[in-house]
Parts: C-alpha cells; sequence; structure tokens
C-alpha cells in the first residue's frame, strides 16, 4: 500500500482535502487520486471512506478530526477493523507510531507556527517515524524548503494555498505534494 500511496503522490501532486459532504461529491471528479478526509464521525466514517474509495482514489483519514473516537491507540484499531481507509494522518506521534505497527501509511501532521516548532520537527520524526509528514502552512515557501532540506521523509504541505503560483512555489521548494480544501486548487 506505501508503494500506491507513493506513486498516487507523484502521478497526482495535489491531494484534495475535504472537510464536508459537498467536498466529498466535488473531490470524485477531480485528478487526485489521494483523498484526506477531515470530517466525519463514528457513525459515518465507513461510509464517506468507501464512498472515496469507490471512485477509484485512496482515502486518508485524519483521525483527529473524526467525532466520537478518542486519541487513543483503539482510534486507530477501528479505522483499521471498520473501514477500508488506506492510511491515517495525525497530530499525536503514539497513534502514528501504532498506525505503522498495523501496516496502514501514517501522515504526521505538523504544524509550523514559530522557531520552536520548526526546531521540534526533527524530533517528532523520530519519535513517530510516520512514512511523510505534513506542514501547515504551506504559505513560508522559504521555510518550506528548510523543512524539506532536515526531513528524513518525504514532506506534503498544506494550509493557504490559493492558486499554481503558490503550487509551483511549494514544489520548487522541495514538497511531494500539496493538500489543500480549496476546491480551485483541485483543479489546476
Amino acid at each position: 500500500m506505501k508503494k500506491e500511496f507513493k506513486e498516487a503522490l507523484e502521478d497526482s501532486p495535489i491531494i484534495a482535502a475535504i472537510k464536508d459532504d459537498d467536498g466529498l461529491k466535488k473531490c470524485l471528479s477531480s485528478d487526485s487520486r489521494i483523498i484526506f478526509i477531515l470530517y466525519g464521525d463514528i457513525c459515518n466514517i465507513a461510509d464517506i471512506v468507501n464512498t472515496v474509495k469507490s471512485s477509484g482514489k485512496l482515502a486518508m483519514v485524519h483521525i483527529d478530526l473524526i467525532g466520537g473516537l478518542s486519541s487513543k491507540d483503539i482510534v486507530v484499531d477501528f479505522i483499521k477493523k471498520y473501514t477500508k481507509a488506506d492510511g491515517i494522518i495525525s497530530t499525536k506521534p503514539a497513534l502514528i507510531k501504532h498506525a505503522r505497527e498495523l501496516g496502514f501509511p501514517t501522515i504526521l501532521r505538523l504544524f509550523m507556527l514559530d522557531s520552536m516548532a520548526y526546531e521540534n520537527i526533527t524530533c517528532q520524526i523520530k519519535a513517530a517515524k510516520p512514512d511523510f509528514i505534513e506542514v501547515l502552512p504551506a504559505l513560508m515557501p522559504k521555510a518550506i524548503a528548510k523543512v524539506c532540506r532536515i526531513s528524513s521523509v518525504p514532506v506534503i504541505t498544506g494550509g493557504l494555498v490559493s492558486d499554481k503560483e503558490d503550487v509551483m512555489a511549494l514544489l520548487n521548494a522541495g514538497v511531494v505534494s500539496i493538500s489543500s480544501t480549496n476546491e480551485q486548487v483541485w483543479f489546476l
């Protein structure tokens, strides 16, 4: 699965990130091969994942944002057992580590708000051992380029991307992909 995920990133550097049912419907016609699911709850997450999967796309669930689920290892077990998700996203290194143990592709989401957060990136990567990191916000190409240089894993970025110029600057900075909830970016 990790190989399929990496190939999908190479084929389609824009990841559609969805935050509601309207976004779910629209992302299905995009060229994005990977969909980040940023909404749902314990009752509907399996259906959301099934909708994404039935369109031939990979479904990555941001488990921190799914209502009714805890922030303990059991949430990863639940997603693995009760959905057909292809992998998980989380800001919690312990959940990333557990998901890797279960064979899930993993994305550790990091917020680079200041120099302390930047300096902590390598520590978090070492602790969680994710397959990828996602750094937010994206609109700091110089800082993102520095993260790409220090990261031992491929970097995805997202947040506030609004046009092709943003996308190109980030790809030139060294990221492998850009996630966006902006539907216009999905269709660039």
